[in-house]
This record gives C-alpha cells, structure tokens and sequence, in this order.
C-alpha cells in the first residue's frame, strides 16, 4: 500500500474566532447557573475594539452581556492595550433577541419526555483506536501543540509570547498506521522586538518535541511563523465568528462533522447535544474492543422526539446494521434523555470551548466516559 498523509489544524483560545466562542460559551454557562431551562442560541462577532453579541436568549436570569464578555476576553489574556484588543477597552454591542416562539413550542419544556429537538439535521461522533483517548492522531497531536503554546505563555517560559495563535501537524501514514510527523506548522504571535530565529528554536524546544518527539525524525519539516513575523494577531487583525472553527471542535477534516456549530448553543439545540451523545456512543463501542475505529451518525428533526436515522459505520461491516439496532436499547437517544444522561444543564461550555470538544479526557465530561462497554456487549450478544 502507498504511503499516504493525513493534517489537521487546531488554534489557541485567542484566536479571533475562538474569543467569539469563548463569550458565547460564556453567556451560556451564565443562564444555565441562574435558569437551567434557559434557551441560549448565542453568536458573536469580533474585530479591532469590538464585539457584537448576537442571537436569542429566553431566560428568567438576568445576563449581563457586558461583564460577561469582558471577563471571557480577560481570561484568554488580551489584557494589553498593546495587542489592539484589551477587555477593559473593548466595545461590547448587544443585540440580543427572544427565542422565536416557533421554535420553542416544538422543544417545549426542558425535562419532559415528549421534549423534541430544537432543530433538524445529522450529528456526527467518531472514535479510534489510533489514540489513547480514541482520537484521531492528527487532530490530537494539533490540540496538543495549542496548549503546550499557550502553558509556555501563561508560565512564561516563553514570556514574549501574545494569545493569538495556531498550529497544524500531516502525518504520513504506512500500511494504515501513523510512521511519522512529517511537517508541523506553527504559528505564534509575538512581541515585536523578539527575533525570528529566536522565536523558531524556541517553538521546537519548549512547544513540538514535547508534544511530537515519538513521531519526528531527521525528515520532519518545521514551518514557524512561516512569514518571518506575527506581531499583529486576534480580533485586531482579523474579524472572529462564533463557530468558524466547527472542523477544529470535532474531528478534524477526515471526519464529516454534521450539523452545525456548537459554542453559544444550548443543550436543546441537538446540534450540540446529539453530537456529543455520537461521540459517547462511538467511543464506548471502540472502548468495549467491537471494532478499531467507529462513526456514529444521528438523524433528527425539529419538533421530534427521536431520531429519524441512526447510522453506524465501523471496519467491521458484518456488526454495523446489529449496532445500530441494539444502541438505542443501551443509550436514550431522545433531547431529554440525552440532556439528563450527559448531565448537559451544567454551566459546562467554557470548559469545551478550546483545544476541541471531544478527547478531553482532562475534564470530567460524560460523553468521553467509558462506563456503556458492559451494556454494549451483553446488548450485542442478545441480539
């Protein structure tokens, strides 16, 4: 078989888009801490001095998209008028509307078992062995890279070093299995007085060959702040939208990624919700060692209570059409039963908000737990 290459991307929490999911995420987490049947369906847009906070929000709490919004920027570090975007500074411009009364007479009430989902569409998960969180390599070596680049700044072992920022690994594979990191590419907003070749050997010590050492060799190509300089970075130097980033949040691009975005968006929204619910079904059908690499897809309508289509695809094709039947016995696939079995009314959603929604076996989220393999494989030999 013919060597073949895989990439993905991933960015830091101050990268333009990401500072706009990290305030809709944030409003979010407000109205599930004050109103657990809250509806938020919340979009942001970002750019040099300000943000537009947009969308619909329903809720008996008081938000205070101002305080919110700032305090979201803060923490990802734009603290420095020097950086053209700073929380104390920025304009907050809120926009916010009602949830359309349409909608909301076919979610109904947050909790009951006719609940229906709150729009249409096809929710993807994805798990695999290549990783030990059952993630596609590239995509988590690319998720590993952005946090070793923003530790290396917070601790200031690189103290030069601004929010902005973005890295993207290719993989060459051999016979179906990763051989070795071909290329990385990273980009990391700077100080301006800091030299390039200063910036590129420090990125390679401190930031890639922790994260990449078991993959790189003597052929591996690194491409750092390819430009020669990046001073000017985050919503000062480009315009940021909540959910640009929907490839990056799932899987990578070798993954469909279904519906739409999730950040700002409520649990009724299944967009989100059903998406997480794929992901858990996915990775406890690999965990229970059913098959080396599973893709769930759910099919919703508005309104509906269940899902119009479940598909499952694994590499082995002889078990698919069975799981597919025997995963509803073991996971409740209506809106309310999957908001009660991830527990989905937490003010969870900054927590997903970067370094990817899925993988995260760092934070406590049910959707990455293991706990159906039991289930799955007793279910599987009774039918």
């Amino acid at each position: 078989m013919e060597n073949y290459y895989l990439t993905a991307e991933s960015v830091t929490p101050g990268h333009p888009d990401k500072v706009a999911d990290a305030i809709s995420d944030a409003i979010l987490d407000d109205v599930l801490k004050q109103d657990k049947h809250g509806r938020v369906a919340c979009e942001v847009l970002v750019g040099k001095g300000y943000a537009v906070v947009g969308g619909e929000i329903t809720t008996t709490g008081y938000v205070d998209i101002q305080n919110i919004s700032r305090e979201a920027i803060k923490k990802i570090g734009y603290t420095n008028p020097e950086y053209g975007f700073d929380f104390r500074t920025v304009a907050i411009f809120n926009t916010v509307n009602e949830q359309s009364p349409d909608i909301a007479q076919g979610v109904k009430e947050t909790g009951a078992e006719e609940q229906g989902a709150g729009d249409q569409g096809a929710m993807i998960g994805y798990a695999s062995k290549e990783t030990k969180e059952l993630m596609p390599l590239s995509i988590s070596l690319a998720h590993k890279l952005v946090r070793q680049l923003v530790k290396v700044r917070e601790e200031k072992i690189l103290p030069y070093l601004r929010p902005d920022g973005k890295s993207q690994v290719i993989i060459e594979y051999q016979d179906n299995k990763a051989k070795r990191l071909d290329s990385v590419i990273i980009a990391a907003q700077h100080d301006p007085d800091i030299e390039i070749e200063k910036i590129q050997q420090d990125i390679i010590t401190e930031v890639i060959k922790p994260i990449c050492s078991a993959f790189i060799d003597g052929d591996t190509k690194y491409y750092i702040n390819n430009t020669g300089r990046f001073v000017i970075g985050g919503p000062a130097s480009d315009c940021g939208m909540t959910g640009r980033k929907n490839v990056v949040d799932a899987y990578g691009p070798q993954i469909p990624i279904g519906g739409g975005a999730f950040s700002g968006k409520d649990p009724t929204k299944v967009d989100r919700s059903a998406a997480y619910m794929a992901r858990y079904i996915a990775k406890n059908i690999v965990a229970s060692d059913l098959a080396e690499h599973c893709k769930v897809e759910l099919s919703y309508a508005i309104g509906s209570s269940f899902p119009v289509s479940i598909n499952i695809q694994t590499d082995k094709p002889e078990l698919d059409e069975k799981l597919a039947k025997i995963v509803p016995q073991v996971f409740d696939l209506t809106p309310a039963g999957i908001i009660k079995e991830l527990n989905l009314l937490e003010p969870i959603y900054s927590k997903t908000t970067c370094f990817g929604h899925f993988g995260r076996e760092d934070q406590d989220f049910k959707w990455e737990k293991r706990d159906k393999t039991e289930k799955l494989v007793q279910a599987l030999k009774s039918a």
